[in-house]
C-alpha cells in the first residue's frame, strides 16, 4: 500500500477511508496476560465549520493518577463487557455524548501502558448536533482540534525518560500550544500510520 498525503486523505470520503484501514473487531482481551487490565477509548471524530475535528478530554488537576493530561474519554471494562460497549459508556459518563449518536468506525491497536493497562482505541463519528456536558468530576474541559494536525507525521516527535529505572520511549505532539503525549499521543500516531498507508 502507498503512503498518502494528508490533503488527499481528508479530500475523500474520511469515514470510508478510515473504515477500510481500521479494525472491524475489539482486540481479544480474553488472552492477555495475567495482570493486564483491558480499557477502552472513544476517538470522538466530528465536523467542526466543515472540516474534521477529533474532541480531547482534559483531567482535572485534582485527579489522584494523571491529573492535567490530555486523553480521549475512556476507561475501564467493568466484568463482562466488550470494549465497545465500555468507549461508548465511558464516552457518555464523561462527556454526556449520548452513544445513539456515535457511529463506530473500527479499532486500531491495542495499545499497553505502562500502569498494566491494554486500551482499546475506538474511532468514532460523533453526529452533527450532539450535545455535550462534561462531567466536572471527571473532565475539567473538552476541546477538538483539526484531524489534519495529527495525520502529520512531521508533526510527531520522541522523547526518551528514565523510569523506575529503565529508558522509555513516548510520543508527543503539540496542538494550539496543548502537548499530548504517552498513550494518547501513540494512539494517534497508529492512526496516522494506518491512514497514510504505513502500517509496518
Amino acid at each position: 500500500m502507498s503512503d498518502h498525503a494528508p490533503d488527499e486523505i481528508l479530500e475523500k470520503d474520511f469515514p470510508a477511508r478510515a473504515r477500510a484501514v481500521l479494525s472491524p473487531h475489539a482486540p481479544d482481551f480474553a488472552r492477555l496476560a495475567e495482570g493486564a487490565r483491558p480499557a477502552a477509548v472513544l476517538m470522538p471524530l466530528l465536523r467542526v465549520e466543515g472540516a474534521w475535528h477529533l474532541l480531547f478530554t482534559v483531567r482535572p488537576a485534582d485527579m489522584p493518577t494523571h491529573a492535567g493530561e490530555i486523553c480521549f474519554p475512556g476507561g475501564r471494562l467493568k466484568p463482562g463487557e466488550m470494549p465497545l460497549a465500555a468507549a461508548l459508556r465511558e464516552t457518555h459518563e464523561e462527556t454526556g455524548i449520548d452513544p445513539a449518536h456515535v457511529t463506530p468506525i473500527g479499532f486500531c491497536a491495542p495499545r499497553r501502558t505502562g500502569s498494566g493497562h491494554v486500551i482499546a482505541p475506538l474511532l468514532g463519528m460523533v453526529a452533527q448536533g450532539a450535545r455535550i456536558h462534561p462531567c466536572p468530576r471527571e473532565v475539567a474541559e473538552v476541546f477538538t482540534a483539526p484531524l489534519a494536525h495529527f495525520l502529520h507525521p512531521a508533526n510527531y516527535r520522541r522523547e526518551c525518560v528514565q523510569w523506575r529505572g529503565q529508558a522509555r520511549a513516548y510520543w508527543i505532539i503539540d496542538c494550539n500550544g496543548r502537548r499530548i503525549w504517552g498513550a494518547t499521543a501513540a494512539i494517534l500516531h497508529d492512526l496516522q500510520r494506518r491512514l497514510a498507508g504505513a502500517t509496518s
